[in-house]
C-alpha cells in the first residue's frame, strides 16, 4: 500500500518558504495502469479542521483569478488537472511574516495540498494549455459577507503575475 502523503510539515509553516499558518502539504496520486487516485484532504489529516464545501474552479491560460482574502474560512487547494501557480501575501496585523509572499506551483506531477488560513490575500493563475482545474475543499459554505477582494494588478500586493508567466 502506498501512503496518502509523501510528507509534509507537523507544524503551521510552509514547506516551500514563508508565510506563517500556510502549509504546503505535499501529496502522492495512486497510480496504475488504469489510472490515478487523487487525495486531497481526510478529516483524520492533522490539517484537517472541519468541512464547508467543496467547489472545482477552472481558468484558461495565462488568466489570473485573484486577489481575494477570506474573514473567517480555511481554502484548503489543490489542482486535479493542468497546473496552477498559487501566490499568497499576508498582510496580517501582528504577524511574524506580515510582508511576505509566498509563491507554490501546483499539479498532477507537483501534486500537494495548499492550506490557505484566513486572512492571507491569494490568487491563482493557470499556466498549462488550454486549462486547468482547482478544487476547493473549504472549512465554510460560499459566503460573500465573508469576502474581500482587489483587482489582480493591484499595487497595494507588491507581485507581478506577469514576470514568472
Amino acid at each position: 500500500m502506498r501512503p496518502r502523503h509523501s510528507g509534509g510539515p507537523p507544524t503551521g509553516r510552509s514547506a516551500l518558504s514563508g508565510i506563517e499558518g500556510v502549509l504546503v502539504v505535499p501529496l502522492e496520486p495512486i497510480a496504475d495502469e488504469r489510472g490515478a487516485v487523487f487525495h486531497m484532504l481526510r478529516s483524520d489529516d492533522p490539517h484537517f479542521e472541519r468541512f464547508g464545501e467543496i467547489y472545482f474552479s477552472t481558468v484558461y491560460a495565462g488568466v489570473v483569478k485573484g486577489w481575494k482574502k477570506h474573514r473567517r474560512l480555511t481554502a484548503n487547494y489543490a489542482c486535479i488537472h493542468g497546473r496552477i501557480r498559487i501566490v499568497l501575501y499576508d498582510d496580517r496585523e501582528g504577524s511574524p511574516t506580515r510582508g511576505g509572499l509566498q509563491n507554490a506551483v501546483v499539479g498532477p506531477a507537483e501534486y500537494a495540498l495548499v492550506v490557505i488560513p484566513k486572512g492571507i490575500w491569494h490568487g491563482f493563475q493557470g499556466i498549462a494549455e488550454p486549462v486547468s482545474i482547482l478544487a476547493n475543499c473549504s472549512t465554510e459554505p460560499y459566503d460573500p459577507a465573508e469576502l474581500e477582494r482587489l483587482d489582480p494588478g493591484s499595487t497595494m500586493i507588491p507581485y507581478d503575475w506577469g514576470r514568472d508567466a
